[in-house]
């Protein structure tokens, strides 16, 4: 799935979306590891990472190969400062109308509208890939991603209150939202 659009920051500058390729393998993996560095609310913790830049090569190479996954990037200048995407949850029929979105920007760039715009980037994509139902995790202190995702249309339909084990807080509120497509 391709995808492009640039749009204005509330800062003034420039921001490009557009779907990750094989060539940014690098960028994307230093960026994923750096967001994974700036906060807890994120799955996993930047000791965790084992794929490669190989792998993230592969990886791109998938999702940009996809008609129905993509990863979008977010790239001020010529620096890639966030990425999101949508992946299916299973191929069985009964799950093939189910995606999951994941988002990730630089603390650096935090209240510019990237996340904003990545996340409407990638529920066009959703719509466009057809499916009806995109899905996401997002901890309950994450007030902040939680406002986000509540503009763009997402509902509460669960929560785990053990859901994370944070290496520094204890457990971790975890509210599992929707958006019908």
């Amino acid at each position: 799935m391709k995808y492009l659009k640039t749009v204005t920051l509330k800062d003034g500058r420039l921001c490009t979306l557009r779907s990750a390729a094989e060539s940014d393998a690098k960028a994307v993996l230093d960026v994923f590891i750096l967001t994974h560095t700036q906060t807890d609310y994120l799955l996993s913790y930047p000791d965790e990472i084992k794929f490669t830049e190989e792998d993230e090569r592969k990886y791109l190479k998938e999702k940009s190969e996809s008609e129905r996954e993509i990863e979008i990037l977010a790239v001020v200048g010529e620096k890639v400062v966030g990425s999101a995407g949508i992946e299916l949850i299973g191929s069985q029929y009964k799950l093939s109308h189910r995606a999951e979105f994941g988002i990730s920007v630089d603390k650096e760039y935090w209240g510019l509208g990237i996340g904003t715009t990545l996340t409407a980037a990638c529920i066009e994509c959703a719509r466009k890939a057809g499916y009806s139902q995109l899905e996401l995790n997002v901890v309950s202190e994450n007030t902040n991603a939680i406002n986000l995702y509540k503009k763009a249309g997402f509902a509460e339909f669960g929560r785990n209150p053990k859901g994370f084990k944070s290496k520094f807080s204890g457990y971790q509120e975890v509210i599992y939202m929707r958006l019908e497509l």
